[in-house]
């Protein structure tokens, strides 16, 4: 029981201390100092995949269009995916000879309208963020500028949770999490290997676009095949996209089932890309996180069958005090009452590190997630929309068939 409990304590704290510090080491070595520019020299096409966003396209719309950017320079694509709402009126609606607005005719889901939308697009570079993702004008810039070294490949931002009052059971945790993965992309970016995009911010060279596959997350599979034909991909820190958290546990709970289930998929079908460094990154990163509800149980069980030593006693009773919140927190989930902030924080590492596994053993059954729904209470929750939607002609595209997908 000595072994099992040292195993997963190893193991845990090899993930969430040991390979930041590992990264921390090889940055010091070898670490990368790239060519930056201001001028918009590179033309950018911004993709935004929608269905049924109708309480926030019309706001992202406008607020892409004001992006700091040269006029000629830059592009807006969205594609409606078969939206039943008022999606595609507002959209179709802006006049602006920027936007592109292309309906899907049937519901593909994001990844198939991700790539007509890269098939419509014309500059240089493919910028890709999330139709209730608030943007600042100038981010455009801070991220292009890193492309004026030839071997920059594709640079990401990061998202921060935008935190309510209602919605601190699952922000107030969220935002930790994010905050961490921040630190991890930075030590990753000193060596110019991020190994994972953030979906609502991050921008690659259009000729480095590959088809996605639609059961993979595009924000996993762009970095991985970019990262495998040896170009750099960094994080840029002062671009941050800002989302409202989902205020439902449940939802969040799906949420993250559904991103370990698409990475798990993509370890299989990805792994010739995932060799060298970029394989030890995505052991450590992604996949011993995803099953790191193992090493708990192991610490769990190994400490409470030695309850009697006097070394393993005071962690039982924390380890006893860390599950009861956790539960506590479920419990109240379960009755539909506020989690309070003391809960919050171990029921929501319960509540990720159980749905990850989940995830995963839902992916090597079979379960896909190509076409799957947006979480509604992180929508709708910035006011009213300010955008002028006067009805009129924008390069507004066909309805694309079924057979050209």
């Amino acid at each position: 029981m000595t072994i099992l409990f040292w195993v997963g304590l190893s193991w845990l704290a090899y993930v969430y201390v040991g390979y930041p510090i590992a990264l921390w080491v090889l940055g010091s070595t070898r670490r990368v100092r790239g060519a930056k520019q201001k001028d918009d020299v590179l033309s950018v096409s911004v993709l935004i995949a929608a269905r049924n966003e109708e309480k926030d396209i019309a706001w992202k719309i406008e607020q892409t269009l004001k992006w700091d950017y040269a006029f000629g320079q830059f592009q807006v694509l969205v594609g409606s995916d078969a939206s039943d709402d008022r999606t595609d009126e507002i959209a179709g609606g802006v006049i602006d000879p920027r936007l592109i607005f292309t309906r899907m005719p049937r519901r593909i889901g994001k990844n198939s309208v991700l790539n007509v939308l890269a098939q419509r697009a014309t500059g240089d570079l493919l910028f890709f963020t999330d139709a209730n993702s608030h943007i600042e004008a100038e981010t455009v810039r801070n991220i292009v500028r890193h492309f004026a070294d030839p071997r920059v490949g594709c640079v990401t931002g990061v998202e921060e949770s935008v935190k309510n009052k209602d919605s601190d059971t699952i922000a107030g945790p969220a935002g930790a999490y994010l905050n961490y993965e921040s630190l991890i992309n930075r030590l990753e970016s000193r060596i110019g290997s991020v190994l994972v995009c953030d979906g609502s911010i991050f921008c690659i060279r259009r000729n480095l676009f590959t088809e996605l596959d639609p059961d993979l997350a595009n924000d996993l599979e762009l970095p991985i095949r970019i990262g495998a034909a040896g170009h750099w991909i960094l994080y840029e820190p002062t671009a941050r996209s800002q989302e409202h958290t989902t205020r439902s546990p449940w939802e969040e709970f799906a949420r993250r089932k559904r991103i370990c289930a698409q990475g798990a998929l993509a370890a299989w079908k990805l792994r010739h890309s995932l060799r060298g460094v970029r394989g030890l990154q995505f052991l450590s990163r992604k996949c011993l996180r995803w099953i790191s509800l193992l090493p708990v149980l192991m610490v769990v069980a190994s400490s409470i069958a030695q309850r009697r030593n006097p070394w393993f006693a005071p962690l039982c009773g924390l380890e006893a005090l860390f599950v009861g919140l956790a539960m506590v927190g479920v419990g109240m989930t379960v009755a539909g009452r506020e989690v309070p902030a003391i809960v919050s924080m171990p029921f929501y590492f319960l509540l990720a590190t159980t749905a990850a596994i989940l995830g995963t053993l839902e992916s090597i059954l079979g379960h896909r997630f190509g076409i799957w729904e947006i979480a509604q209470q992180s929508r709708g929750r910035r006011g009213q929309p300010t955008y002028p939607l006067t009805h009129g002609r924008n390069r507004r595209g066909n309805e694309v068939a079924g057979d050209h997908l």
